[in-house]
Parts: structure tokens; sequence; C-alpha cells
């Protein structure tokens, strides 16, 4: 609990964490020092160096403070609670919770999911600022380790009759054989390919000599994809290296930060971070701050950290993450003795032969070397000055560079909607709308979200539509009615409901129309809207008789095509999907003499109804459980509608 204090003489000597807060009692800025009252004291002299202290000093009404019993306490308190309360005035990571993790669940049968909540309980991995490459790692680890993906484990599912999940809710998988599925996708988060495939090979070889020659094929094609992963890698160095390299560029009021991966001698993997908060902050001091928040939040911390220059705090920071590694390697010693003790167990037997005595030994030395074996856990800050390190560190500021050029597009982007559209406030946060359906049928309307000129999919939704028969304009009208009614009834907004500050409407003046009569009904009535029309690219505001046209080479037109477009890619992405599960749930259950055993064979062997269609008789009459005549049903239900 935190201590008010009236002057910065009241303050102790001890080490601690200072809070200031503004005349509204919200906290402002969060500092840590060993001595509270020497640095405390340095904020009130009549004149700063810094704009931004003057500008704190201005806003500062009261002070409270906290002691801890170390300087190190103090640092992790302060990262804590930057984290949580965000003041103003701090040098921190922007907002990460839209940064997604991957997470395997702590269930009997774990499962791997996305997630942006971090609760106890599993393992996390990230977070990840590419969310595309995200995805497709995920799914690529689902099909290659076939791990379950239902939330509930109350029989076979789909996945399991298709052969995409080894089927733990029907027993066909022991929890010993999944936990060791469990440990490979772990290996390979942490980039370990080549024990990977160690593992597989062996257990290739040990199929193979028990004459299981399905499974040994299985595995041989799990060994061949992650090969062709491990192959993707563009650096690849000597040795077993476990660094992470660091670089950063800097603009007027922000600074973009880049991490490259290494572990085990490959770059596994590069982000990017926004840091916000560091006008006329030096460099040292805003990387400082970044790696207290970067590898607070259950993240590998390396044997080494490749730096630009030396950083502020360094041997208190370096005490920290070595902290942070012991916890890491003590948990990891842990499970492993854990494991040995296990194996030990089971080799116990009444009767020993001579083949259970050699493994007992074995195990027994095994927990001996274990046991013996010197871990160095502490972390080491490495300047990258010359050779490879350098090397390094100079591709790290070059990516840095060219996200920041980026950056910079996107924020004109902005700058020239605004002025083109006369807005009050930069559009930030633009949300696109769009409608899909088929002769007013399956309809779906859909919401789609850019942040700072980015895809921001969390805030993405889909709307099954129930305005009857073809009325473009009564789906427009039910889904903005849906959506701002929704937020009206959320009255302090926050990240499950922003507001928008600005509304594009795939469409003209009819849409538009619609769109300005439901903003006014739920009082929305100061949030712009536009209608921008595919065909000459025109934009329509509402009480304006003339489309404005913005020149075809300008950012902001750009980005409010990209809105549309995504919007309606979204839509109709979701409508097929619709469309796609209307057919595999009607057209084969149609069909005479297909049941439910007959449509899961079909599916496992052609995968799509698409494929089932292009299948001529003989290839349908192979599938396990058809015949010739049910075979000729189905080739004829396609052919002949």
């Amino acid at each position: 609990m935190s201590t008010k204090v009236n002057s910065p003489d009241d303050l102790p000597l001890n080490p601690g964490i200072y809070i200031m807060k503004d005349k509204f009692d919200k906290i402002i800025y969060i500092g840590k020092s060993k001595s509270l009252k020497k640095r405390v004291k340095s904020y009130f002299k009549e004149k700063h160096d810094s704009v931004k202290t003057q500008v704190l000093m201005n806003r500062f009404n009261s002070l409270e403070y906290i002691i801890t019993d170390s300087e190190k306490e103090a640092l992790i308190l302060e990262s804590n609670l930057i984290k949580k309360y965000r003041p103003k005035y701090n040098i921190q990571l922007k907002d990460d919770k839209r940064y997604p993790y991957v997470k395997l669940t702590n269930e009997k049968f774990p499962r791997l999911i996305i997630t942006r909540n971090i609760t106890k309980g599993g393992v996390y991995y990230g977070p990840f600022t590419d969310v595309g490459s995200v995805r497709a790692t995920v799914k690529f680890l689902k099909s290659l380790f076939k791990i379950r993906t239902c939330n509930n484990m109350d029989g076979p599912c789909l996945n399991n009759q298709i052969d995409l999940c080894y089927g733990p809710c029907n027993g066909q998988i022991s929890q010993n054989e999944y936990k060791k599925i469990i440990k490979k996708i772990d290996l390979f988060f942490d980039g370990k390919y080549s024990k990977i495939i160690e593992n597989l090979e062996k257990e290739m070889e040990k199929a193979a000599l028990n004459q299981k020659y399905e499974k040994a094929g299985v595995l041989r094609d799990q060994i061949d994809s992650i090969k062709s992963v491990m192959d993707k890698q563009f650096v690849d160095f000597i040795g077993d290296l476990d660094q992470d390299i660091i670089a950063s560029t800097q603009n007027k009021d922000n600074t973009i930060v880049i991490v490259f991966s290494i572990r085990h001698g490959k770059i596994i993997g590069k982000d990017d971070f926004l840091m916000t908060g560091g006008e006329n902050k030096a460099k040292n001091e805003i990387i400082s701050a970044f790696i207290q928040q970067y590898y607070s939040n259950y993240r590998h911390v390396p044997k080494e950290i490749i730096v630009e220059e030396k950083i502020a705090d360094e041997d208190l920071i370096l005490d920290w993450l070595s902290d942070l590694r012991k916890k890491e390697f003590d948990k990891l010693n842990s499970e492993k003795k854990d494991e040995i003790g296990k194996t030990n167990k089971n080799n116990k037997i009444d009767k020993i032969d001579k083949t259970d005595s050699k493994n007992m030994d074995k195990n027994n030395r095994k927990k001996e070397e274990f046991n013996n074996e010197a871990i160095d856990y502490k972390a080491k800050i490495v300047l990258g000055e010359n050779g490879r390190e350098l090397r390094l560190i100079r591709m790290a500021i070059k990516n840095a560079e060219i996200i920041k050029n980026q950056k910079r597009k996107m924020q004109n982007a902005m700058i020239e909607i605004k002025k083109h559209l006369k807005l009050k406030k930069l559009p930030r946060v633009i949300e696109g709308y769009d409608v899909s359906n088929i002769s007013g049928k399956m309809a779906v309307g859909s919401k789609v979200s850019f942040l700072d000129s980015k895809p921001n999919k969390s805030q993405y939704r889909i709307f099954k539509l129930k305005t009857p028969g073809p009325d473009d304009y009564g789906m427009m009208r039910e889904l903005l009615s849906r959506r701002f009614k929704s937020l009206s009834n959320h009255l302090q907004e926050d990240e499950d409901y922003p507001k928008p500050d600005l509304i594009l409407i795939d469409g003209g003046k009819g849409q538009l129309k619609i769109a300005t009569e439901v903003l006014n009904k739920y009082n929305f009535r100061d949030i712009p809207v536009i209608g921008i029309a595919k065909e000459f690219e025109e934009i329509f505001l509402p009480n304006v008789p003339f489309p404005i046209i913005i020149p075809k080479n300008n950012e902001g037109l750009y980005l409010l095509q990209r809105v549309r477009d995504e919007s309606h890619r979204f839509g109709i992405s979701h409508h097929r999907k619709l469309r796609e599960k209307a057919i595999e749930e009607s057209d084969l259950d149609n069909i005479k003499g297909v049941g439910k055993i007959r449509k899961i064979n079909l599916l496992k062997e052609f995968k799509t109804i698409e494929n089932i269609k292009n299948a001529d008789i003989n290839e349908i009459a192979k599938v396990k459980g058809m015949n010739k005549k049910i075979a000729t049903n189905i080739y004829d239900y396609f052919h002949n509608k």
C-alpha cells in the first residue's frame, strides 16, 4: 500500500517507487530509485532540461511512495505498476494486449490456442506481432501433430474421423503418448528443430522395427515437414547460440524496437514493438525500459542480449534477468527430475532380469549426471560492437528504419483523410461495414476495424442478418442498428467496445442515408460517416450534394479502399463458409444410402464436397463402406441436378 506525502522532504532515503498524480488523482508517472528522497527532490527545481519533465511537473498535484527491501524489488514493482496503470509520461511498450500469445492449455490433453489474455495455468509463447504468421504456425502444428481442437471431450469429433486428430476423447491415445507430442510442440517454439527430428527419427526406427509401417510413414512425413520449416530459416550460425538482438530507431514521438530471436544457432523470429513516452529521452533509457517490460511477461530470457549501447541500470537489470533465468531453469529441472523419477518407478518390478537391471542402472546414471550438471543461468548484456554481433545490430536497425518509414506512411494516410474529409481529429479507429447475401438468403453483415491504419482483427465481427428478402438497405439498417445499440449500452468506452473515429459504408448515397439515420437514433451524431462507391471511387458525405474526389495516388484514399475491400472480403469469406456448410449438411444427407458413417468416410477420403463432385463412380466405390450402387447414387445426385 502506498503512502501519501506533501513534500519530497518527507520521503525516506530507502529504495522504492514513487507515484505522481494529477489534480484528478490520476497516475501520470511512476519511477523507482535506490534513494526516494534524493531522486524525487531532483524534480522540484525551477528549470528542467527536458520539456517533457516540465510538462509533467505542470500537471503534478500529489505524491505517493512504496518502500521496498532492495533496488531490484523496486525495479520489478515499477515494471508491474507501469503495465497496470500505463501512466502518460512513462516510457512504455505500447499496449501489448493487442499482441496475441500462443497457449498450451493445462488440461489433461492440452490444446494449442491463440489468445490475447494471460491467465494462470498453461504455457504461453509470445507475444507475437505478426498475427498472420502465428495463425499459420498454429494451423501447421495442429495438422502436423494431430492434437485435439475441440473444447469439450464428449465423444469422437469429425477431425478424429477424418484423421486430423488422434482422438484422446475416444481413448485412442494415452496421456503419456499425448504428452510426448506436446513436448515436441514446446521444442518447436523454442527453436529446437534438430531435437524434434532426432526424437521423431528414433520413434520412426522403433515403429519400423515393430512392423508398424503406417505409423513410421506418419513420422516420416512429420520429419519432412519440420525440415521444410528449417529450410525457411533465413540466417544460420555455427554453434548453439541463445541470443536476442535488440535495436531501435526513433522519430519525434515514438521509438520502434526490433527484436531478433536466435535459438540454437538460427534466427527463429523477428518482432517489432512501438515504445511511447520516450520524447527527449536517451536511447539507453528507452531500451532499458523496453527490456524490463519485454521480459516480464512469460518470456524466455536468453543467455545473451545484444544491444547497441550500454543501457541504463545495467547491473540491476542483469541481476533481475538472471533471477528470471534461474526460475525458468528451476521449473525445467523440476519437470525433468519428475520424468526420471517416473521412469525409475516404472522399471521397478519384483523380479528384475538383466535387461531391466541395465535400464535401471542407465536411468540412475542419468539422474546422477543431471544432478551434477552445472547450470549457467546468468544473463549477459553484450554490446554489438564488432563481428557477427555488429552485423546483426546493423541488420536490426535497418529493419527498424523500414518499419519506421511504414508507420510514417500509415500516419500520413490518416492525416490525408483528416484533411480531405475535414475531420475534427485523426481517424485512428476506422470501421468498415458491408452486407453479403444471395437473393436475400444466408445474409451476413461484416464489420472490420482498422487501428492506426492497420487491421485490428480482434474487433472484426460477423452478424447473421434476419431481414427478409433481397433488401440491401434493410440489411444495412439491421447491421448498423445492432452494432450501435450494443455500443450505446456501454457508456464507458473500453477495449471491447471502442468508439470509432470514422465509419465507412460500402455503397453510395442510399446506404449513407441509412447509416446517418441509425447513428442519429442511437445518439452517435458526432461520429463521421462516409460512403465509398466502387466504380469511380467517389466518396459521399451526409448532406453534401456532390461526391469528394481524392487523388488516385493519395495514401489516404489507399487506406479507405483497403478498409472497404477488407469489409467486403471478410463478409464474402464468411458467406462462402456458410454456403459450404449448408452444402455439406444437406447434399450428402439427401443422397439415398449415405448415412453418417459413409458421409464421414467420403469426407475423410475426398476432404471436400467439390472433390466428391469431381470423382467418378469407380473412385467413389473404392471408399470404405461404399458399393457400386451407392457410388452411382452419389454420382447421379451431383451430375443430374
